[in-house]
């Protein structure tokens, strides 16, 4: 039984975000800020992907520990009521979110997760993420190097 009424849950559940989530902003402005350019939630891809960067074909998805089933995360939580139709939900969304990383690789696309969890102080940024932009800005620096010398 829900502790709270019908109207009470539905304004609830209205107010919780699919997109510019703070962990979502996060990732974006890390990105932004080291130099990358990227699109938001492209409606060709499969799942329509939170960030998108065409020209490294990477996709960042950047998911809810709770609403996407993190595994061994605290925030992975069951909740009390209902129990029957959350656990459907979870490995509904389970489903899809494997179906989509299908997907995309199958489409040449690379894929990082940021979870969550991942986007507290202490561990952000994550290390696909860091190394990924590592990586990147290296190829950067060494492509301006060999222009400045020929």
């Amino acid at each position: 039984m829900d502790i709270f009424s019908k109207e009470k849950r539905s304004w609830n559940m209205s107010r919780i975000r699919s997109t510019d989530t703070k962990p979502e902003v996060l990732v974006r402005s890390f990105l932004h800020k080291n130099g990358f350019r990227f699109r938001l939630h492209v409606k060709k891809l499969p799942g329509h992907p939170d960030i998108v960067l065409p020209k490294y074909k990477t996709v960042v998805e950047v998911r809810g520990c709770f609403w996407h089933r993190h595994p061994k995360c605290k925030l992975t939580t069951m909740p009390s009521s209902n129990t029957e139709f959350w656990k459907t939900k979870f490995q509904r969304n389970v489903e899809r979110d494997k179906k989509h990383t299908k997907d995309l690789k199958k489409l040449g696309w690379h894929l990082i997760i940021v979870w969550e969890c991942e986007t507290t102080k202490k561990k952000f940024p994550p290390k696909e993420l860091a190394d990924f932009v590592a990586m990147h800005k290296a190829e950067k620096h060494l492509q301006q190097n060999r222009r400045t010398q020929c």
